[in-house]
């Protein structure tokens, strides 16, 4: 999964993707020190692997992972290539959600693009300039359609018709993940790839004493996020720089100091499988526990394909423990006999805390 970081320059987001990759992106108090997107790809938190490694004492633990992109600061006229905004476009275009950075805090040393912190017209600045990215997507769209429509082919011109509706939605200043569509619409829309149709989050980027509260500026931001049915994470880049910093129990004492249940990125993960209807199951065994992250609904030989094509098709059966069963029996044999191990085909939805082992003709 790929997350673009964006932001309206200097709102603490290359400070925040730095902090959350460890990738050493370039910050600075100037507009676009982030010319070329930096990527990091980060190890997902998951305290169930370490504790399933010790169980069976593993040879190896491979977590899933997440891809941040960190996408240069847009401004206003980024659709018309204002700041080389139709490079930051591209880059936006390729990542399944968006992670929204906004600034939330007073700081006179750090300047603003528009000389006063508002987050919601910073948000909106970028929504703008997107939705203008996509209205000229469409209108492209909409124009080949009707030609290919004067052969008579109804098709294309219902595929006009649909697309005409999408562009009145985004005419009104809406962006295409607030339009109510039909499951067979959505995916039709899909073949647009509609910057506004991608999952956003907010990163409400507060003070290093505000991290525990909201303030107004973060009350407005979670208003608005509500409203279009995004999700909202309150973070503070810069506590998360100096977590970034810091030895593993170090870290743990200084968030509870601060009164942190939760890092950045833990609470940023959450939000995104949240968002995008995801959740993992787990896979354990002496030589390597795994998490491996599909889509909620998925059932047993769909899960079963994210491991090898083969275990999709010769799929028989998966043999499932939920996490805790497991850990309290001790084994996955103590399970067994103790009735905690159930046997489930191929009409199985699969949840969270499912730990698998699948049974398969090759």
């Amino acid at each position: 999964m790929k997350l673009g970081v964006v932001g309206l320059p200097n709102v603490g987001k290359s400070t925040l993707f730095n902090a959350i990759t460890k990738a050493g992106a370039m910050a600075a108090n100037y507009p676009f020190c982030t010319i070329e997107p930096n990527i990091g790809v980060v190890a997902v938190p998951d305290e169930r692997l370490d504790k399933l490694a010790a169980l069976y004492n593993s040879k190896k633990i491979t977590p899933t992972s997440l891809e941040f992109v960190d996408i240069a600061g847009l401004v206003k006229g980024a659709s018309k290539g204002e700041g080389l905004g139709n490079k930051f476009l591209s880059h936006i275009r390729e990542v399944d959600a968006i992670v929204h950075t906004v600034r939330c805090f007073a700081d006179e040393n750090v300047t603003h693009v528009d000389g006063s912190v508002n987050p919601v017209r910073d948000i909106e600045t970028i929504n703008l300039e997107l939705i203008l990215a996509d209205m000229e997507t469409l209108e492209r769209r909409i124009s080949k359609a009707k030609s290919a429509s004067k052969g008579g082919d109804k098709k294309f011109l219902e595929e006009a018709a649909f697309y005409e509706r999408i562009y009145a939605h985004l005419e009104k200043g809406l962006p295409a993940r607030t339009m109510k569509l039909t499951p067979d619409e959505k995916e039709n829309a899909r073949d647009l790839f509609l910057l506004t149709a991608k999952p956003v989050i907010y990163a409400a980027n507060v003070s290093e004493d505000a991290v525990n509260g909201d303030n107004d500026l973060v009350r407005t931001v979670k208003g608005y996020a509500a409203a279009e049915g995004s999700g909202v994470v309150v973070i503070s880049a810069k506590i998360e720089e100096e977590l970034a910093q810091l030895p593993d129990d170090e870290r743990a004492i200084f968030m509870e100091e601060l009164g942190l249940k939760e890092s950045g990125l833990q609470q940023l993960v959450s939000a995104c499988y949240f968002l995008l209807g995801l959740i993992s199951y787990l896979t354990a065994g002496e030589k390597e526990v795994r998490a491996w992250t599909i889509e909620r609904g998925t059932k047993a030989p769909g899960a079963a394909g994210k491991i090898h094509s083969d275990f999709e098709k010769g799929f028989i059966r998966a043999e499932i423990v939920k996490y805790h069963d497991l850990l309290s029996s001790g084994s996955f044999n103590a399970a067994k006999e103790q009735g905690r191990v159930r046997s489930e085909g191929k009409d199985y939805v699969m949840q969270d805390d499912d730990v698998v082992l699948f049974r398969f003709n090759v």
